[in-house]
This record gives structure tokens, C-alpha cells and sequence, in this order.
């Protein structure tokens, strides 16, 4: 090696090595103080599906009786037949919806972020405004326009 800045052959994937192992670390610390990280939609739909059927079937026997318990049984292995090939058959169109649903999620809270803001950002009247404005009635507001033709007061 004649140059300085020449390193071996072994040593040029080095640091791709120490950072995938740095990376794999913090994956493992993190899991180990989070738990596992959610699967894909598709897989939460499957566990969705299996936790409510665990649930519904661990239903207490005398609540429906024996054969409604059956039934119930029945429905659950069918809901499950008819579900699986939905989503064997579209397994992105699960994830776009959850990305759709967060898309949604985040204007939501901008908007409410934004309208809050507005509301806190105003300075609300002087005790003495607001009395005034009680005495003197809203002009615009209908409620306020006094008797009627007839003499008589509309209180609606």
C-alpha cells in the first residue's frame, strides 16, 4: 500500500457492516421496549378477525345455550371463509386503506389544530361589552325583533 487513503478489500464493507449491525440492535431494543412492531394491514386484518371469533366463541355457553352455540360457531368459520379470499386476493388494497385512513386522520387533527389556535388566539370581551351587547340585542338575530303583526310575542 503506497497510498495512505488505500484500505484493503476487507475493510471497504466495514462500515456498511458495523451500520447494519448498529441497526439491527436498536431493532432489537426496540422491540424489546415496545413489543413488535404492527404487521402489514392485511396481517392486522387476520388477527382482527381471529381475536373477535376467540372472543364470540369464549362467549359464556348459558348466555345463547348449546346449539345457538353451534350456530354461532358456524358463523364464525363462515365469516372466516368468506373473508380470507378477500384478502388473499387484495392484500394492497388493505394497506391503502389504512394509508388513506391516516391521510384522513392527519387532516382531521390539522383542522382542528388550526381552529383551535384560532380560538385561542382571539381576547374575549370585556364583561362590559358583553353586557351592553345584552341590552341592546342583536339587531341581525330574528329573536329579537320584538311583537309580531298580531301583538303577539313568537318565542320559537
Amino acid at each position: 500500500m503506497s497510498d495512505a487513503t488505500e484500505r484493503p478489500a476487507a475493510d471497504s464493507d466495514a462500515w456498511a457492516t458495523a451500520c447494519a449491525e448498529d441497526l439491527e440492535a436498536e431493532k432489537a431494543r426496540r422491540r424489546a421496549t415496545y413489543g413488535p412492531q404492527p404487521g402489514s394491514a392485511t396481517e392486522e386484518l387476520r388477527k382482527l378477525v381471529d381475536a373477535v371469533a376467540d372472543k364470540v366463541s369464549a362467549l359464556p355457553g348459558p348466555l345463547f345455550g348449546m346449539a345457538a352455540q353451534g350456530a354461532v360457531q358456524q358463523f364464525i368459520n363462515q365469516a372466516k371463509a368468506a373473508v380470507e379470499p378477500v384478502i388473499e386476493r387484495n392484500p394492497g388494497v388493505f394497506d391503502h386503506l389504512a394509508a388513506a385512513g391516516n391521510e384522513l386522520l392527519a387532516a382531521y387533527r390539522s383542522a382542528v389544530e388550526s381552529q383551535e389556535a384560532r380560538w385561542t388566539q382571539g381576547t374575549p370581551p370585556s364583561t362590559d361589552a358583553v353586557r351592553e351587547t345584552e341590552k341592546a340585542g342583536d339587531p341581525t338575530d330574528p329573536r329579537d325583533e320584538g311583537p309580531g303583526p298580531d301583538g303577539r310575542i313568537d318565542l320559537d
